[in-house]
């Protein structure tokens, strides 16, 4: 785990680069994105990116309304969150 920059979310490095991807894809297409476009970013499987969503909502770093496509919110001050890579 990182300090993140004396913020209160901690999370790891993988992790970080989720939310920094949630981020940017949100800013830059105005909707957050859907587990396949996190899917192609980081070359991983469905299943894959659907536990690192569930575990990222269960650190609550994120917030998801069940049965809505695209809905993840982040809860990380944009400020804490790493450079995506």
């Amino acid at each position: 785990m990182n300090p993140n920059s004396g913020g209160e979310h901690r999370f790891s490095d993988t992790q970080g680069q989720y939310l920094a991807f949630i981020h940017a894809y949100s800013r830059i297409f105005r909707r957050p994105p859907a587990e396949a476009d996190m899917q192609r970013h980081f070359q991983v499987t469905p299943p894959s990116v659907h536990q690192m969503v569930l575990t990222l909502e269960r650190l609550g770093l994120i917030r998801r309304q069940p049965g809505v496509a695209r809905s993840i919110e982040l809860l990380v001050p944009p400020e804490n969150l790493p450079v995506l890579k």
